[in-house]
């Protein structure tokens, strides 16, 4: 017996010291890879020498003699700290995702090489002025010089993921950082699950009924909704499935999370100061490390810090001495789906307006790591290129003997987008600005300036033309060989709207609309959601002038516009009535939750049980409204749609018949809906946070959870790469929190304000911001998630272009000497 226990602990010591071996050898090869901020590198490509300043938030402050040497240097400091974020965007745009992690991310690969969106960037280089080209070039030299410096220098591969998923890198060059601005573009468009969908609620809904569940815009053309249930006549009759969770490195966002943003400026007379105020939060997904990194770069007419994407040489949101930038998605329909009719006689001819046409095609192989490689063959037509007809829910739409294709604004070939945002950069006015966007290709944007007098929003970007005479209004799709259907050329740059200097002396954007214009010169007709815009207006209205105070204030807002408003609505005959019940039953636990939120006053935060309440409370009510008419397809509504709840019980137009199950002889009430929506409401609560309703938390179930892309679906290593934190806010708080809205974990954050910045022109360097995680993208570095703390408690970190400053609370100091 002594002999054994020997043995066994022998053999437990060993594997104790092999694992804490592994762990060692694990942790030193992972952090050779992390950046020494001291130093000297000699380089080529700069003409001079440059200096970068990291303040003790790892922001990089470029200093370069040249504005060539200063997007050199931000090229090396985006290489530098977030290597592998780069290198996998540039996977994601060149379709190459699979040759690294497999049969995984082949959709995002058949996707990407369907679109044809690498080889377009490749063709855009040529479109770009020669300045542009310039620093582009100069860019990516930087990138490159840090590639050598990996490559000669033992520097851990330059990623600890890199380890795991190592492949060859080639060098950058100008039509990568091209290529993930059209990304950047397609992860803010919803348009193909917008017009999908539209199309599905079409075949069963009455067509007056459409405007209740998806509301028609009261500016459009006012035509006969019957128009779209004509169109869907010949589509097949099956409906989508349960949506699916995506892979986080799917290059769309679900539908319901294409991302959004605020932003709101104050004109002098609106200011304590006397100078202009701006503010700007960028809702994307939540990640790690974030999708923004903060940098500082001094160019000739002088220095500008702000918000970029690494690969991507442009501070998107920030400010200079001059004038700051914000930006917010316009939610302009600039992309159309099309049913292109397939020659029954030859599969190689599509109908164009005039008869047959041939295909555009080539072969792209899809290299698969460790599996057999895909080979597709990739479909044009005059339109745009054909979708895959298993993604997006397209079977569902497809009408027999037809494929489906898209006309998309960030399918140009000659698309100078970083044109206009580097000068927005250099900029130096609001009409200087505005000018200076005129390139914007995609995404489309509510572009938001100030200087220090002045204030004004343009929608900038390529906004489609499209006929009078259209069937669906670009709302649906519709038959690709009809003239009317297609665009005709876009609307010129003058006619994007715009305002300067309004009389209120104050600017407003979050996401809602900004122009009445109608059909077909509006700018889309599925408008962003207006409850954000309907409390920053009380906010706003509150106080005679602001402060850069009241506009962070203003950000950090979770009271809910649409709880206020609902709540009174639902439960008008529920609250105080019932006899006592006792403890323990539903009854009961109904009652304790009606009193709760009775005394609530619409604030979402994490520490409280209202905000759970309500929010479970409403996802059952609308599916309960909606599950009987729409069957399957009432899982594609994955967030709640306040206006909709509000028709309902307001009775507009009829829409309370919504409340009377169809499918059952007696007559319900939406007293009766909501009354068992409450209870269906309650019992998923106990089911998964227990049955105390005083001790429910919000932010239990409202967890951010900023995931690594890849490391994060390890069930080892995402507790070292995955980030999570508890938040408040909600879908339609001003401090943006949007739920999941599918799964196990429906109220779990996953969109959020993962940059917040707040410009101060009486005082610029009182300018402040702040990052969701941290500046660095290594999981070692303590700076990878040193920023997510004060981001989730609401606070930021100065803005500031003083070079003293920045030098003052300097923790690393880079030189970079250019090889003579």
């Amino acid at each position: 017996m002594i002999k054994l226990f020997r043995w066994m602990f022998w053999l437990a010591s060993t594997l104790l010291g092999l694992v804490v071996f592994t762990a060692v050898l694990a942790y030193y090869f992972a952090a050779r890879s992390l950046p020494e901020y001291d130093g000297e590198f000699t380089v080529s490509g700069i003409s001079a020498p440059v200096e970068i300043v990291r303040d003790n938030s790892d922001v990089p402050h470029i200093f370069g003699a040249s504005d060539a040497d200063s997007f050199y240097a931000l090229g090396f400091v985006h290489a530098q700290d977030r290597f592998w974020q780069m290198i996998v965007a540039r996977r994601t745009a060149q379709g190459r995702l699979s040759e690294v992690f497999g049969r995984r991310t082949l959709p995002a690969d058949v996707l990407m090489r369907r679109l044809d969106i690498y080889n377009l960037s490749v063709a855009s280089v040529d479109a770009l002025d020669e300045d542009t080209l310039t620093l582009l070039e100069a860019y990516s030299a930087g990138v490159n010089a840090w590639l050598a410096e990996v490559n000669d220098g033992a520097r851990g591969r330059g990623a600890p993921e890199m380890w795991l998923f190592n492949q060859p890198v080639a060098p950058w060059q100008p039509a990568d950082s091209i290529a993930l601005m059209k990304v950047f573009a397609l992860k803010q468009s919803s348009q193909i699950y917008d017009e999908v969908l539209r199309a599905n609620v079409s075949k069963l809904v009455e067509p007056d009924r459409i405007r209740d569940i998806l509301p028609e815009d009261s500016t459009n053309s006012g035509g006969d909704p019957k128009r779209f249930t004509e169109l869907v006549q010949d589509m097949p009759s099956r409906l989508p499935g349960i949506p699916a969770e995506p892979d986080p490195l799917y290059p769309v966002r679900p539908a319901g999370q294409s991302g959004s943003a605020n932003a709101w400026a104050a004109g002098p007379e609106r200011s304590t100061t006397g100078s202009t105020l701006l503010a700007n939060d960028l809702h994307t997904a939540l990640t790690a490390p974030a999708n923004w990194y903060l940098a500082r770069l001094e160019l000739e007419n002088g220095g500008v810090i702000g918000a970029t994407i690494p690969g991507i040489p442009a501070v998107l949101s920030g400010r200079s001495a001059d004038i700051g930038w914000a930006i917010t998605a316009s939610t302009a329909d600039d992309l159309d789906l099309y049913l292109e009719e397939v020659n029954p006689e030859n599969s190689g001819q599509y109908r164009g307006t005039d008869g047959w046409k041939n295909f555009e095609t080539r072969d792209s192989i899809v290299v698969i790591e460790d599996q057999p490689a895909v080979t597709l063959k990739l479909l044009w037509t005059e339109n745009g290129p054909i979708l895959p007809p298993e993604q997006f829910n397209l079977d569902t739409i497809r009408t027999p003997g037809h494929v489906v294709s898209a006309n998309w604004t960030g399918l140009s070939d000659q698309d100078t987008t970083l044109e206009a945002a580097i000068g927005i950069m250099r900029a130096r006015s609001v009409e200087g600005a505005i000018s200076a966007a005129r390139p914007q290709i995609a995404p489309a944007l509510n572009l938001m300036i100030a200087d220090r007098n002045n204030i004004g929003l343009k929608v900038i970007g390529k906004l489609p033309s499209r006929s009078r005479s259209s069937d669906s209004e670009g709302r649906m799709p519709s038959y690709g060989y009809k003239p009317e259907n297609r665009w005709d050329g876009f609307q010129p740059y003058s006619r994007n709207y715009s305002l300067l200097d309004p009389e209120e002396g104050i600017l407003g954007n979050t996401n809602n609309r900004t122009t009445d214009r109608s059909y077909p010169n509006n700018m889309t007709s599925d408008w962003g959601d207006d409850q954000r815009i309907h409390r920053w207006e009380r906010l706003m209205s509150m106080r005679g002038v602001h402060t850069r105070e009241s506009f962070i204030e203003a950000q950090l807002d979770t009271v809910s516009y649409s709880a206020r408003t609902l709540l009174p609505l639902v439960g008008a005959n529920l609250w105080f009535t019932g006899e006592p019940a006792p403890d323990g039953t539903p009854q009961r636990r109904r009652q304790q939750a009606l009193e709760l939120l009775a005394n609530w006053n619409g604030e979402m935060n994490e520490h409280l049980p209202e905000p759970l309440i309500y929010a479970a409370w409403m996802r059952e009510l609308q599916d309960r409204l909606i599950r009987d008419n729409l069957g399957p397809l009432a899982d594609s509504f994955t967030h709640i749609d306040p206006v909709f709840i509000e028709r309902v019980f307001r009775d507009v137009d009829g829409a309370g018949v919504w409340c009377d199950i169809i499918q059952s002889e007696p007559l319900e009430t939406c007293t009766d809906i909501a009354r068992a929506a409450l209870d269906d409401a309650l019992i998923w609560i106990a089911e998964h946070q227990g049955n105390a309703v005083e001790a429910l938390r919000w932010g239990d179930a409202h967890q951010a959870v900023h995931t690594h892309p890849v490391l994060g679906q390890s069930p080892i290593l995402k507790w070292v790469a995955n980030i999570t934190q508890s938040t408040s806010g909600g879908d339609n708080t001003l401090m943006r929190g949007l739920t999941r809205g599918i799964g196990a974990l429906p109220f779990e954050n996953v969109e959020a304000a993962t940059y917040r910045g707040v410009y101060d022109f009486a005082d610029p360097d009182s300018s402040v911001f702040v990052v969701s995680t941290g500046q660095s993208g290594h999981p070692l570095s303590r700076y990878y998630d040193d920023q997510g703390e004060r981001w989730r408690q609401g606070e930021y970190i100065p803005m500031s272009l003083d070079p003293t400053l920045a030098r003052a609370a300097a923790t690393g100091v880079t030189h970079l000497v250019p090889r003579r």
